[in-house]
């Protein structure tokens, strides 16, 4: 008995390092959670999600939701920043000549739903224009996890692609979260806060792995963070980029802590933050449905997500190659980039974030969050359709050339 426990725990890590099935499990926690913030259940669900436990002496005192969002979700930034240091000293942004065409896709497929986000303000006379970044994250879990499904007929540099894309982009919406929704700084906290990270930096350079000694810091620094005025979440992604990713005395520390902490990041702090995040009351909420659905907030959010992600990444692609010397990967033609702008529209984790910091209002909030649902589930509907054809076509093409 005891041997079987002990495998099934092993083969937890296994199960949550397939992004296909992360990403289903984010679905499937999300579509809970909507189900419950709209059903009898919904008291239950918001007593939960309100609860505030914590030491108020320290500036802990936080909801069940905070938690989840300024906590855990930090462990999810931890595992960002971890691949954002392997990639730009050992992987695919190593090299700027190949780097360099979805590093600019990914900075244009957020000009381009910002752009629409305040076209549809300014059209529609609503003044939300500090709502301009919920539309401008792509959630790689959830991107990765269709590509998977959908797109398997596709080259692996339209896999390459995506990944870099949305990567760059994570990137960015971590700048975009520190420079613009960081409330008043404490500059005492903040102070303390990278000093604390430079310390954790010093150990793990010099190949201390000390759980005992790690994890003490960490803790101490995000709390400093959440307390300094700056977002907890950036604390994670400064820890992750603090380690090694060289491989050094036969060690490279960004794997190996890629590897323990992933499975914590895809099957434990996404879904919880997901589950308290997508909890949006539409039937219920300051005037029900039609409320939600005429809401500006709403509309800019959903409109922006798919179809700004495709102009800016789709466009910008199409006018480099066209006029610069740069060039798509081995294999990847312009219509593989519109179905993956498509899925650079899947924007749930962090845009459920920004519409937390972007709002002051909850009904705000909760339209936000339903627009970004909504964009999100539209982007992933046209996103599979396209990768569907796509394949159809290639699947097409390489039967014909096998008969000649």
């Amino acid at each position: 008995m005891g041997h079987r426990i002990r495998n099934a725990f092993q083969a937890i890590p296994r199960f949550l390092a397939d992004e296909t099935r992360t990403g289903l499990l984010l679905i499937v926690v999300a579509l809970i959670a909507l189900f419950l913030a709209n059903s009898p259940w919904e008291p239950i669900y918001s007593a939960i999600s309100h609860y505030e436990f914590g030491p108020e002496s320290l500036g802990l005192h936080l909801s069940v939701h905070e938690w989840a969002a300024d906590g855990l979700l930090t462990i999810f930034f931890f595992v960002v920043g971890l691949e954002l240091k392997s990639d730009f000293v050992t992987g695919p942004l190593r090299d700027i000549r190949e780097a360099a065409l979805p590093m600019l896709a990914a900075a244009f497929g957020m000009v381009g739903p910002a752009t629409i986000y305040v076209l549809i303000q300014t059209i529609t006379g609503s003044d939300h224009f500090h709502g301009w970044a919920v539309p401008t994250a792509t959630d790689i879990a959830f991107a990765v996890a269709l590509l998977g499904i959908f797109g398997r007929g596709l080259p692996p540099a339209a896999r390459t692609f995506l990944l870099t894309l949305a990567v760059v982009d994570d990137l960015l919406a971590i700048i975009v979260i520190a420079v613009f929704y960081s409330s008043g700084l404490n500059w005492l906290a903040l102070g303390g806060a990278l000093l604390t990270i430079v310390v954790f930096g010093f150990l793990v350079q010099r190949q201390i792995t000390k759980w005992w000694l790690l994890i003490p810091l960490a803790v101490v620094a995000w709390a400093l963070m959440l307390n300094s005025g700056v977002h907890a979440t950036i604390a994670g992604v400064c820890l992750g980029m603090v380690v090694p990713a060289k491989r050094i005395r036969n060690r490279q520390l960004t794997h190996e802590f890629d590897e323990k902490l992933s499975p914590w990041s895809a099957g434990l702090a996404l879904p919880v933050f997901a589950f308290f995040a997508a909890g949006v009351p539409v039937m219920g909420g300051e005037g029900g449905l039609s409320a939600a659905l005429t809401d500006p907030i709403t509309i800019s959010v959903a409109v922006a997500l798919p179809l700004g992600k495709l102009i800016g990444i789709w466009g910008s692609v199409a006018i480099l190659t066209r006029y610069t010397r740069l060039r798509l990967g081995n294999g990847v033609d312009l219509p593989d980039i519109a179905a993956i702008g498509l899925l650079a529209g899947i924007g749930f984790t962090v845009a459920m974030l920004v519409a937390g910091l972007a709002f002051p209002g909850e009904t705000e909030v909760f339209h936000a969050r339903f627009g970004v649902i909504l964009g999100t589930f539209a982007a992933a509907l046209l996103g599979a359709i396209a990768l569907h054809q796509r394949t159809s076509v290639r699947a097409r093409g390489a039967h014909a050339s096998n008969q000649r």
